[in-house]
């Protein structure tokens, strides 16, 4: 009873050396190291963690039994392994970087460009009609909306262009024997940055089989950026939408108009005051005929 009595004074004593910096300093590691988990979850880098987590604790193991020569070994190696963890990890890290340089600051928003607004708000009128007519020619279409990442890197692996978004001239660029139509149409600020441009394919193992590699670059474009990618199915003609690596498939073209002003142009005082909507929460507001659609497609 005296040594439990010791210990928990000892204990006491302890807790009152504990300052609030202190308290501060372990939160802020607690809230890091659990963001850390989220970001990896369900990806190629969870398996890595797992062995990372693996390495170190069997490198705690061989110095707790005093095993020399594998606590030597295992040491060294470390050394490689940041250097080793950098490279494996590179797409995620500058993932993660690039959405906490984009992040916006709301004060800027009040110096916004309202011609930018009104070219955006005709860029998704056109986007919706052009749409409409190439479902029902079932051609291939894949444009992306450009939003806080900027997608320099995949402009220039297209051809350059500065021309205000129409239905027309996304007809012509998507249009079976142009020399454009297999790649994507980029779009920042309401006009077409570029055509013809090269995605990166989804990495996500569990998409549906019968997914084209439209689809697969629009969900792959999605998951590397905060960007919105319009995708046209050249097979069923069905319109689908990718956001942050997630699939809504046969949607309507007035679903596709309200999906896209949701996302691109949200009201000021839902952007600062409430949450953006759900994806599906937007698809929520479809009308009946679509309610069996509302669910994600991956």
């Amino acid at each position: 009873m005296e040594k439990v009595l010791a210990l928990l004074e000892n204990i006491g004593s302890y807790l009152l050396l504990i300052r609030i910096s202190d308290v501060l300093d372990i939160a802020i590691i607690a809230f890091l190291v659990y963001s850390l988990l989220r970001m990896v979850k369900s990806t190629r880098a969870e398996n890595i963690l797992k062995g990372v987590v693996a390495f170190l604790l069997a490198l705690g193991l061989a110095d707790i039994l005093q095993l020399n020569a594998i606590s030597y070994i295992m040491k060294n190696l470390v050394q490689v392994g940041i250097l080793a963890i950098i490279v494996l990890f590179q797409p995620e890290i500058r993932q993660i970087l690039e959405k906490v340089g984009s992040r916006n600051i709301k004060l800027l928003k009040v110096f916004n460009d309202p011609k930018q607004q009104s070219e955006l708000e005709t860029a998704i009128d056109q986007t919706v009609v052009a749409c409409k007519e190439m479902s029902q020619s079932k051609t291939g279409v894949l444009i992306v909306f450009e939003r806080d990442i900027r997608l320099d890197d995949m402009v220039r692996s297209g051809t350059m262009l500065d021309a205000a978004v129409s239905s027309e001239l996304l007809k012509n660029i998507f249009f079976v024997k142009a020399p454009m139509h297999d790649g994507a149409v980029i779009i920042r600020h309401g006009r077409i940055l570029g055509a013809g441009c090269m995605l990166p394919l989804s990495r996500n193992v569990n998409l549906s089989r019968d997914l084209g590699m439209r689809h697969r670059a629009g969900i792959g474009m999605s998951e590397n950026s905060d960007a919105v990618v319009v995708i046209v199915s050249e097979e069923t003609g069905s319109i689908s939408v990718a956001i942050g690596g997630m699939l809504k498939r046969h949607l309507m073209p007035e679903t596709l108009g309200k999906l896209l002003r949701n996302e691109l142009m949200p009201p000021e005082e839902e952007t600062e005051d409430k949450p953006r909507r759900t994806l599906a929460e937007i698809l929520g507001l479809n009308r009946k005929g679509d309610k069996d659609d509302v669910g994600m497609d991956v």
